[in-house]
């Protein structure tokens, strides 16, 4: 888990690891660990001083964590189209995106179709 991770990396068991940005950053805050680059292919608004692993020399690298809400297999289509449009309406509250942003996550909403794509697209690319 990552809390053993960090305990690891903060008690010297381990050099480096590559944890959720939103995992890292009360430990980059507190300075108990330090950043050396970070996986996107931009560098992150809260770290602008963190080079990309790209700008650090490895090349085309990009990774970035994501979180996604699904359901089980068969679930009906007018349901599925409730929730999508709720939790995307929730996303796009301005609060909310500043609470995420605040913790280095940024919400995008997508249609079920677009997320479904996307997750095949991820699972291709890590294959």
């Amino acid at each position: 888990g990552i809390a053993p991770a960090f305990n690891d990396l903060i008690g010297g068991q381990t050099q480096a690891m590559f944890p959720g940005l939103s995992a890292a950053l009360p430990h980059i805050r507190s300075g108990r660990v330090r950043p050396l680059a970070v996986t996107g292919h931009a560098r992150h608004p809260l770290l602008k001083d963190v080079p990309t692993l790209e700008e650090a020399g490895l090349k085309g690298f990009d990774a970035q964590q994501w979180y996604g809400v699904v359901g089980p297999a068969g679930m009906p289509a007018d349901i599925v189209a409730k929730l999508n449009s709720s939790l995307n309406t929730v996303l796009k509250s301005p609060d909310l995106a500043d609470k995420l942003s605040s913790e280095a996550l940024q919400p995008t909403p997508m249609t079920p179709d677009q997320f479904r794509r996307y997750i095949a697209d991820e699972v291709n690319r890590w294959s």
